[in-house]
């Protein structure tokens, strides 16, 4: 494996020993591997936030950063929250974040089976943004988190093989400036938030006046949560109002 280029060779080879594999299956997880195969998919799963969640070959890994995706979205959560996770992929938010009520969507059917695997006490919904999403829902979300794609257009070809030739590009590619997504988001989500209701999105930290921008022209108030521990950033977009239990 270090001389197919794996930094960490011999840590991976541990994990793959500790699949339970022997013989041929195990030569067939290591040649995956080698082909540059993300290890995560090779071994199907991924560990976030201390928990392993469940992913397959062909769907998007969710990386470190995406733990203050989730641990944004958690600091507004309750037990009578209603949690929706747009752009799931294998529903890290949905999955770790305790709420009252969980909904995932994602437009790739792979995803969502993947998602529901980590999500089963959620309604899982394949979707394209809100486009088919339950219109209960309207108006009611507490806590709409999203780890939409933002990687520039141009950027797209750059990504580590990992990245590039074995996810989605749907998963990757955020339009022009990385932005397009997020727009489309934030546009809609007055109408899907609860009075009081957040939008959570995870971007980075040279596109977060972007995303901001985004959720301002949409009339949510907006702030930046960063942590340089896990290179993570996420723009948090609240609509007008008071939610049930709050005082105004």
């Amino acid at each position: 494996m270090r001389t197919a280029g794996c930094v960490f060779a011999e840590d991976e080879a541990r994990l793959l020993l500790g699949t339970g594999r022997t013989g041929a299956a195990l030569e067939d997880l290591v040649a995956r591997r080698e082909a540059g195969e993300p290890l995560e998919t090779v071994l199907g799963w991924v560990e976030l936030a201390g928990r392993r969640l469940a992913v397959a070959p062909g769907v998007f890994v969710p990386r470190r950063r995406t733990e203050l995706l989730v641990r944004v979205a958690a600091s507004y959560a309750g037990p009578g929250s209603i949690l929706l996770e747009l752009c799931c992929g294998v529903a890290p938010v949905a999955a770790l974040v305790p709420a009252g009520e969980v909904h995932a969507s994602d437009v790739d059917p792979a995803a969502v089976a993947c998602a529901r695997r980590n999500v089963p006490h959620g309604t899982l919904h394949l979707s394209d943004l809100y486009d088919d999403l339950p219109g209960s829902l309207r108006g009611r979300i507490d806590v709409l988190a999203a780890n939409a794609p933002y990687v520039p257009t141009d950027r797209v070809p750059l990504m580590p093989p990992e990245a590039r030739d074995h996810e989605p590009t749907t998963a990757l590619d955020g339009g022009p400036d990385g932005v397009g997504l997020h727009r489309r988001i934030a546009a809609e989500a007055p109408e899907w938030l609860a009075p009081g209701g957040v939008l959570a999105v995870e971007t980075s930290q040279v596109q977060a006046r972007l995303t901001a921008a985004a959720m301002h022209d949409a009339g949510l108030a907006t702030r930046v949560e960063s942590d340089d521990d896990l290179a993570g950033c996420v723009v948090v977009g609240r609509r007008r109002g008071v939610r049930p239990g709050e005082r105004a």
